[in-house]
């Protein structure tokens, strides 16, 4: 199973860029949303704070989950 290591997001020329959010520094609120790397790339997006926000929760998730076949108990055995 494949599991993207990135965020998507979109460019204002409504291309679209993959982010990886552990990445993320800080993000300015604008109008639009500029997105500082920790490496100081900066990238300015359409979405809001919110979807942001959202896609990183999404994102953090799936790092979490436990692949198929694996079970933890309620001590977090597996």
């Amino acid at each position: 199973m494949h599991r993207r290591l990135m965020i998507k997001l979109t460019r204002l020329d409504n291309s679209d860029v993959l982010i990886n959010p552990d990445l993320i520094e800080h993000i300015e609120l604008n109008n639009d949303s500029v997105i500082t790397l920790t490496n100081g790339r900066s990238f300015v997006v359409q979405e809001s704070s919110d979807e942001i926000e959202g896609r990183i929760i999404q994102f953090k998730r799936k790092c979490f989950e436990c692949p198929a076949g694996f079970h933890h108990d309620d001590a977090g055995n597996r």
